[in-house]
């Protein structure tokens, strides 16, 4: 059942800012709709944090501009074209800046469940800001999905809804990686910090579902994490994700974005063992501190020899974001017996170009004093506490053996200096 496309001009005007459900809590209809018809409203603009769905294309996007707080996902072939503005942000900001009116929110476009016996929605896949959204927007218009499963968590009334499109399509999947020899590698260092009991966040893609294949041994590890992907499947089937032993939410996974396929999304129907929840939970330091053995798992671009993070840029191409980097990364590193792991391959482009640098060439992402563990498959290098010239040693370490000549060599400065 695809119901016919939304008549956007009776609820947009032109100059409208509309604030979109991003992951795979697109609204795919919504989206379409507004590519079909942006251009004869005029002057309309739209933010999504991330998108898989490949909707927005470069020739897609020629009837209204485009925002986002990073390249990731498709996103990624629009900065390639000069076609996404990026506001550098961590996705815990964007709630709060539209809530300030930093960023516009005249529509929010949502994809959410078919109600329950009261009425009310879940907003399915996606939590994270859409609840502002909702409430600061002028119109709210939802695609009532029949495929979009209820999720617990805070719900939305049927009343605030202006427009609701009812459609019964597959959500936007994003499939498993394919994990190489590399990512195995550096999986199975990332490991190593992770014990009984530990709560982990981490993100989607080839190490993230290497490293949960490693942790079938362990016992009572817990979740709190901004996304997951279909690797909690297994380990809370297997009796290994029990939350049992966190301070708080015990026996619940906490997430902000589901991100994977059907079985996912199946899992996650009316199961009282996840609770989706806004950025303002899921990433506010002071509930992040109330969290023992914390172990962060993030990625990146490069590595300078300070322990400088770039997850942005690398040279003049754009293919990240900040995403939720810098607020779980200082949680994984204040955690008592926590870890904040910032987990990369040690080369770029086929091996000819070394990811631990000797400076950066992109911005600072997560800044040195916020750095705990950096992995490669070649080690681990442990920075917190750790002076500047040490760092320098172990990071060299861990980086290709083909670059460590030249990298200890442009070390030596600080190595003398100990700055």
């Amino acid at each position: 059942m695809n119901a016919a496309k939304p008549d956007l001009a009776r609820y947009l005007r032109p100059g409208d800012s509309i604030v979109i459900g991003q992951a795979c809590g697109e609204p795919t209809t919504l989206v379409e709709a507004l590519i079909e018809q942006g251009r004869h409203i005029g002057g309309l603009s739209a933010f999504i944090a991330t998108s898989f769905s490949g909707l927005f294309t470069p020739e897609a996007v020629d009837g209204f501009s485009l925002s986002s707080m990073g390249a990731i996902g498709t996103l990624r072939s629009l900065t390639k074209e000069h076609r996404l503005t990026v506001i550098p942000c961590h996705v815990s900001q964007v709630a709060p800046m539209i809530e300030d009116g930093i960023l516009g929110c005249d529509a929010a476009f949502v994809q959410v469940s078919p109600p329950d016996a009261n009425g009310d929605h879940s907003l399915g896949l996606i939590s994270d800001y859409m609840h502002a959204a909702v409430a600061k927007a002028r119109v709210v218009i939802a695609e009532v999905n029949e495929q979009v499963p209820f999720t617990h968590g805070e719900l939305l009334p049927g009343a605030e809804i202006d427009c609701a499109v009812h459609v019964s399509r597959p959500p936007v999947e994003v499939p498993p990686a394919r994990i190489g020899e590399t990512d195995q590698a550096i999986a199975e260092h990332a490991a190593a910090y992770i014990d009984d009991g530990s709560v982990i966040q981490t993100g989607v893609g080839a190490v993230p579902d290497a490293l949960l294949h490693l942790l079938h041994d362990r016992k009572d590890l817990g979740v709190h994490s901004g996304m997951l992907g279909d690797g909690l499947v297994d380990l809370v089937e297997a009796g290994v994700v029990t939350n049992a032993r966190k301070r708080i939410d015990r026996g619940v996974s906490i997430n902000g974005a589901l991100i994977g396929t059907k079985r996912l999304y199946e899992f996650a129907h009316r199961n009282p063992r996840i609770r989706m929840c806004a950025t303002s939970y899921t990433h506010d330091p002071a509930v992040l501190s109330r969290l023992d053995k914390l172990v962060t798992i993030n990625s990146a671009m490069e590595v300078d020899l300070t322990g400088q993070v770039n997850a942005e840029q690398s040279g003049p191409a754009y293919l990240g974001g900040t995403g939720g980097q810098g607020d779980f990364a200082r949680a994984g590193a204040r955690s008592p017996g926590g870890h904040a792991i910032i987990a990369l391959p040690a080369t770029a482009a086929r091996g000819t170009i070394s990811r631990i640098a000797t400076t950066l060439t992109g911005p600072v992402t997560t800044p040195r004093s916020d750095v705990d563990v950096i992995i490669t498959e070649f080690g681990a290098a442990e920075l917190k506490g750790r002076p500047l010239a040490e760092r320098t040693r172990r990071l060299i370490e861990i980086a290709h053996p083909d670059f460590q000549e030249d990298l200890a060599r442009e070390a030596h400065t600080i190595q003398q200096r100990g700055f």
